[in-house]
């Protein structure tokens, strides 16, 4: 009540922006696109809310003026998509794009409240992670034996690396000498020849991991091949520096990484997961050898301790009973003989 009374007095005496009430949302969404969004160099973000404004947002309430939105106005559109039979997680995506931008929108003073936040959306439940069982992972790594990408299905399969990730590493990033990987980066690549290095995905993304021999082993004889493939290509060679590229040094599609990935998995006569499903692996490969989940949240980067724990739940009750069993190992009465021995 205070904030709201105070902006009121700061209306009245001037020192606060009059909305324009002119101004219509359709207006609003692109120039919140082009000023706010695009600058960030995030071109996957700005692909996702420009496709729902332009899909979803503007032909609905494009014409509908900013300061004139309202709560039942946003959640009829809520409605509407949903009756259209789109997905609840799309819909909840539209409406996260609308309450990002209006949220704009109050910073800049066209609007004094964020009239998306009231609105009931749907909520969408986490999908069930799916990591491959140890025998199932050594039976993938097996089958990528002598494979140009071994080095890269090993290094996401032990280390938990995002694929983007995993795209984006460059040599200096690989120190083989000290036994770690640095993750800085990540690449975001839209279709052929566009592509850009960006930030990882949080602060705590960015990250050093130490390598087990098997990565480093991996890294090795791929630095290899890739020296060979370099001077197969000659001329034709594009240098980015990367771990892992294509046979003439650009940067790999990740579409086509999955399927060779799908191919993979075929060979080793493993059920079909995805690409992604390598992170969860090294996650619950961790967890179910006794590693304390926080190491682990470190290792995946993960913004948070709580996320590691929600998203790897499944994991956690044998965790929880080797942690039992061990504590019993060093509480447990002690015979008399013990006593003795001690």
């Amino acid at each position: 009540m205070a904030e709201k009374l105070r902006k009121a007095l700061d209306l009245v005496n001037g020192q606060a922006q009059i909305p324009d009430a002119q101004l219509r949302l359709g207006d609003f969404l692109d120039q919140w696109l082009d000023d706010v969004i695009k600058p960030t160099g995030q071109r996957s973000t700005w692909a996702g809310y420009e496709v729902n404004v332009r899909k979803h947002l503007k032909p609905t309430l494009g014409q509908v003026r900013l300061a004139k939105l309202t709560p039942a106005q946003v959640q009829t559109l809520i409605n509407a998509k949903l009756d259209a039979g789109l997905s609840p997680r799309t819909v909840q995506y539209i409406h996260a794009t609308l309450r990002a931008a209006l949220a704009t929108a109050v910073r800049w003073g066209l609007v004094v409240r964020n009239v998306a936040i009231p609105v009931q959306t749907v909520t969408v439940d986490r999908e069930p992670v799916r990591p491959f069982s140890a025998a199932e992972a050594h039976h993938v790594l097996e089958a990528a034996s002598g494979h140009r990408l071994a080095a890269f299905f090993t290094a996401a399969m032990a280390l938990g690396l995002r694929p983007s990730e995993a795209l984006a590493l460059s040599w200096d990033d690989v120190d083989l000498d000290a036994g770690v990987i640095h993750v800085r980066r990540a690449l975001d690549r839209r279709r052929a020849g566009d592509f850009q290095f960006k930030a990882t995905k949080s602060r705590r993304s960015r990250r050093t991991i130490p390598l087990p021999d098997i990565c480093i082993q991996a890294f090795v004889q791929h630095r290899r091949r890739q020296a060979q493939e370099r001077l197969a290509a000659g001329s034709g060679w594009t240098d980015h520096n990367l771990a892992f590229t294509t046979k003439t040094g650009g940067p790999l599609d990740r579409t086509q990484v999955s399927r060779q990935f799908s191919r993979l998995l075929e060979k080793a006569g493993v059920a079909h997961r995805r690409l992604y499903d390598c992170r969860h692996t090294a996650a619950s490969l961790l967890l179910a050898q006794g590693v304390a989940p926080r190491v682990v949240m470190e290792t995946l980067g993960h913004s948070s301790y709580a996320l590691t724990m929600e998203t790897y739940t499944h994991v956690m009750p044998e965790v929880m009973r080797e942690a039992a069993a061990a504590m019993d190992r060093v509480l447990e009465p002690r015979t008399a003989s013990d006593h003795q021995t001690a």
